[in-house]
């Protein structure tokens, strides 16, 4: 008897491969899809691609379901991916903010795609290879985190709204990268056990995202080239090169020598001015999140303690987080180091995600 009908994103690498593998077994009826977000050949910069669907994934994804019987379809959303996420990618650098795409796109292109396709074909439930889980409480549909917190991911998922939440399954959740590697090598694909992981934007395949801003904005390194280092009392410390092509903490490739270790701790659009100073610069207790979307609760109270994660691999910091008006005011009980407008913070309670938004600012 059929568990009911799934649309597994397929890339072709481990992790989406075994969730493919898994509910098949478990009398689930799969259908896999893979998303084409990005044309490779088009990329520019380096040849190496260790980004997620490449032709040689794309044919592991359509051979496996071969294995399996089961239905393969290759979807593309570049149209649709580029005009929102790699215009929004750009444009937060060009406003001195540090952009997140894979929130954004999960958010906006990823699931909205992925239901689509299954209304078309009669799929009950969507997949994907996210370490994370998801639950229904309270009339709620609550992400929480993986229960290998090394490989957690539900930080880059607040922005799922509960529709797409409802129709959401994370088979990944419950186990750790060892056994998923494991299910692989069992079930005769070594190759695909053997797969390097992918930590790189898959439109920015050589990690390169300073090359990709120069190609992709015609004049931009001319217009920014030559403004000015200063420091926190706004004296020159000398030149760079352009301050989209800095993020805040960043220390190696200053390309100045001061004496003592330097960090990257304000981005000045309007001057063409980077700030440097020292790691205790960094060093914040405030900060203003908007865009919030909450996953926990319909609404919260005015405030609420919670654990606060201002990037993607920090453990996360307690807070007390207020609302004012649209926008949440976050004051953290320790120091927090490099809090970068434009990234996400994702609030938790335990295990639980409540919500998330942007950083807009810190104090």
């Amino acid at each position: 008897m059929s568990k009911g009908k799934v649309l597994v994103a397929m890339s072709g690498g481990l992790d989406s491969s075994v969730v493919a593998m898994m509910l098949h077994n478990e009398g689930y009826e799969v259908v896999g899809v893979t998303m084409k977000t990005w044309d490779y050949a088009s990329a520019g910069g380096s040849t190496k691609t260790t980004g997620c669907c490449s032709l040689d994934d794309i044919n592991d994804a359509r051979q496996m379901a071969v294995d399996f019987g089961f239905p393969h379809i290759i979807i593309d959303i570049r149209e649709e991916f580029g005009d929102y996420i790699i215009d929004n990618f750009v444009d937060e650098y060009v406003a001195g903010r540090t952009p997140n795409p894979c929130v954004l796109c999960n958010t906006h292109i990823k699931w909205d795609a992925l239901l689509k396709r299954a209304d078309q074909l009669d799929c009950e439930f969507i997949a994907t290879g996210h370490y994370a889980q998801v639950r229904e409480e309270n009339g709620r549909y609550v992400i929480s985190k993986g229960v290998d917190q090394s490989k957690d991911q539900s930080y880059v998922l607040w922005g799922l709204s509960q529709e797409n939440l409802a129709r959401t399954i994370f088979p990944l959740g419950k186990m750790h990268k060892k056994d998923i590697r494991q299910v692989a090598l069992d079930s005769g694909y070594e190759a695909i056990a053997k797969k390097s992981e992918s930590y790189e934007i898959c439109f920015i395949p050589d990690n390169d995202y300073r090359g990709f801003l120069k190609r992709r904005v015609k004049g931009l390194e001319e217009s920014v080239d030559g403004g000015l280092f200063v420091d926190k009392n706004g004296n020159v410390l000398g030149k760079h090169k352009g301050y989209p092509f800095y993020t805040i903490g960043q220390r190696k490739g200053l390309e100045i020598a001061l004496g003592e270790p330097m960090y990257v701790t304000g981005i000045h659009p309007d001057t063409n001015t980077v700030t440097l100073g020292l790691v205790d610069d960094l060093l914040k207790t405030e900060m203003t999140v908007r865009g919030m979307n909450l996953v926990k609760y319909a609404e919260l109270p005015q405030s609420i303690e919670a654990m606060v994660k201002v990037r993607y691999k920090h453990a996360g910091s307690k807070a007390l987080v207020e609302q004012r008006g649209a926008e949440m005011y976050v004051r953290f009980y320790e120091e927090v180091s490099a809090i970068a407008p434009g990234q996400s913070a994702v609030f938790y309670e335990g295990d639980d995600v409540i919500g998330g938004g942007f950083i807009k600012k810190d104090h």
